[in-house]
């Protein structure tokens, strides 16, 4: 596309952006190298009044320097129809606040358009939609109540449990079948939140890694492999998961098979799941992460094949 595009991002302060590993950035930077004219925005710069929806944002530029990233312009009030392309990329918690986001960007999209489609984001949390593919997922409880957590426990003997709608490996734990932290463990996730929990079976495959792969426009595109550290649960790479370059099994194309129509059909553009063993156990559509360190391994440039995706929708 040679058109330049106007191209606002909802992300996150810019104090929070990692250049080595954050995806948006990579995703900003690819866009500058096309030409497109880049503005930034926090979700709480969003504004309805009459029938439009604005944004205070900045003019951006992103550079690859250390503690020098990037440069901003005078903030000023835009309306959203006036911008092409809106990239959805704050963090969680989906929480009411990314909710009502979801809500104002979908009365613009998709004449201004929004990646990923903001009424799909919604209906899709990461630990939710993946229940739509239950013979692809590990045996799984959601549930309030301590007494279903214990019969699960007590039928899968090794469980991991974990926030639902948390993110990054926050407020995940393991409990097999002796230890005793169970219950208060459950006491302090319900007086932090009324939410349930997610409850699954332990999968020992976790040892030989927790796989993000990516697929744009529901295709699978790349693949990363994150092994845990010793003596740690979690695979997620900022608590001391190890990166490794990785292709994709036959049941991992399988998955993506599965689960790559519908992820078209929805609008969802940019996509990363997670795979352990034979088993997907999220789906991330809110702001994946990922590309980066697969682009470092493969020597690809998946940002360059989410623009082509974005700019054919145009």
């Amino acid at each position: 596309m040679s058109k330049s595009l106007k191209v606002a991002i909802q992300m996150d302060p810019m104090s929070t952006v990692n250049i080595d590993g954050d995806s948006t950035f990579a995703l900003a930077l690819e866009a500058q190298s096309r030409g497109h004219e880049l503005y930034h925005y926090l979700y709480s710069d969003l504004a309805y009044l009459d029938g439009e929806v604005t944004a205070r944002m900045r003019p951006v530029e992103f550079r690859r320097v250390p503690d020098d990233f990037y440069s901003m312009g005078q903030e000023r009030v835009v309306s959203l129809k006036d911008i092409d392309v809106i990239l959805m990329r704050q963090d969680p918690p989906f929480d009411m606040a990314y909710i009502t986001a979801t809500h104002l960007l979908e009365k613009v999209h998709p004449e201004t358009l929004v990646v990923n489609h903001p009424g799909e984001v919604r209906n899709a949390p990461e630990k939710l939609f993946v229940t739509e593919f239950q013979d692809l997922m590990p045996p799984t409880l959601i549930c309030h109540r301590i007494e279903d957590i214990v019969a699960f426990r007590d039928r899968y003997k090794d469980i991991i449990v974990k926030p639902l709608y948390g993110n990054g490996g926050a407020g995940v734990f393991r409990l097999r079948e002796d230890d005793q932290n169970l219950n208060s463990l459950l006491e302090m996730f319900t007086t932090q939140s009324r939410e349930p929990v997610m409850v699954q079976q332990y999968l020992p495959a976790v040892r030989q890694g927790d796989k993000r792969i990516i697929l744009v426009d529901g295709m699978p595109v790349g693949a990363i492999n994150r092994v845990p550290a010793e003596g740690e649960a979690r695979s997620n790479m900022h608590v001391g998961g190890r990166a490794e370059a990785s292709d994709l099994t036959q049941r991992e194309k399988e998955i993506c098979d599965r689960i790559g129509p519908v992820l078209k059909e929805k609008g969802l553009i940019f996509v990363g799941i997670d795979v352990i063993g034979d088993y997907m156990t999220e789906i991330n559509v809110t702001s994946p992460t990922g590309i980066q360190e697969i682009d470092r391994f493969n020597g690809s440039n998946l940002s360059s094949l989410i623009w082509d995706a974005i700019e054919s929708k145009l």
